[in-house]
């Protein structure tokens, strides 16, 4: 697995609740490349629960959502916006858990329509929630015009 470097680390005003590492109150996602896949381990926490140690639906879908960005910026070096989320939450995820793994790829392409399974697994290795997201990417020019972004590396290249 290859640690994929965070372009958006030095951009002014860069604070997303998912990926940002300075931002106090976000989940402060980071993402490693492994073959068609994009993963992040992460540590549940108290403050992101919603019943007593479960960790809140809500968290659920924006570790999903989040994840299934990073599949279409590193995968298609291009960036896109959440069309349709479909989850399925299966089990109970603790915020007392250790490390939960989070891994999502490409299912289907059509031109700028891009669809992401990803799941949520416990440190037990069970699936506890799965998403499939429709994006709508953007053309890579208007990414790099629009959005300051100017593709995804991994640590290496």
């Amino acid at each position: 697995m290859k640690k994929i470097i965070n372009p958006f680390i030095n951009l002014e005003g860069y604070n997303c609740f998912g990926c940002a590492p300075n931002n106090p109150f976000g989940v402060k996602m980071e993402f490693y490349e492994d073959g068609e896949d994009i993963v992040c381990h992460w540590t549940p926490r108290s403050e992101y629960q919603g019943w007593l140690d479960t960790l809140h639906g809500g968290i659920q879908s924006v570790l999903l959502d989040e994840i299934c960005a990073w599949v279409l910026m590193r995968k298609l070096q291009t960036a896109g916006v959440t069309s349709k989320m479909e989850t399925r939450f299966l089990r109970p995820v603790s915020t007392n858990d250790s490390q939960i793994t989070l891994r999502a790829h490409i299912t289907e392409q059509k031109r700028n329509i891009i669809i992401i399974d990803a799941t949520l697994e416990n440190s037990a290795g069970e699936i506890c929630s799965q998403s499939r997201c429709t994006y709508f990417a953007f053309p890579q020019e208007k990414a790099k015009q629009e959005m300051f972004f100017s593709g995804c590396l991994t640590e290496g290249e």
